[in-house]
């Protein structure tokens, strides 16, 4: 892992991935994230009763999956992403940014790490890698 090929040449994985195209979705997700969880409630839409929860799950889904084609171990990568539903659900309820923190919304967070992680162990099982 992490071979080069050439001068200046990107590193790349055992298939030939560079390590740039498997970190960057991730850091795409967490940046998203970062704008998703902190915008302040003026700039936040209004949506129906319950699909805050549905976009709660379906980031931290996306943040796990990343997190793992970027190379990240899954408990590692758990127990961070658990840390940081529960950190910003605080965050959210003491910035004065006008949101609420919610433990209902932290657990649709590790609800959603459960749900990237199951698919990581799904591909992974189809594709041979694990």
């Amino acid at each position: 892992m992490g071979t080069r090929h050439g001068v200046g040449a990107a590193r790349c994985d055992d298939a030939g991935v560079t390590v740039r195209t498997r970190t960057a979705p991730f850091g795409v997700l967490v940046v998203l994230s970062l704008v998703v969880l902190f915008t302040p409630s003026s700039g936040v839409p209004s949506v129906h009763p319950g699909v805050d929860k549905v976009i709660h799950l379906a980031l931290f889904a996306a943040l796990a999956l990343t997190g793992r084609w970027a190379g990240l171990r899954p408990a590692a990568l758990a127990v961070g992403l658990a840390a940081y539903a529960g950190i910003s659900e605080v965050l959210q309820a003491v910035l004065p940014i006008g949101r609420d923190g919610g433990w209902t919304d932290a657990l649709a967070d590790v609800a959603g790490v459960a749900v990237g992680l199951a698919a990581d162990r799904v591909a992974a099982h189809r594709t041979g890698r694990g």
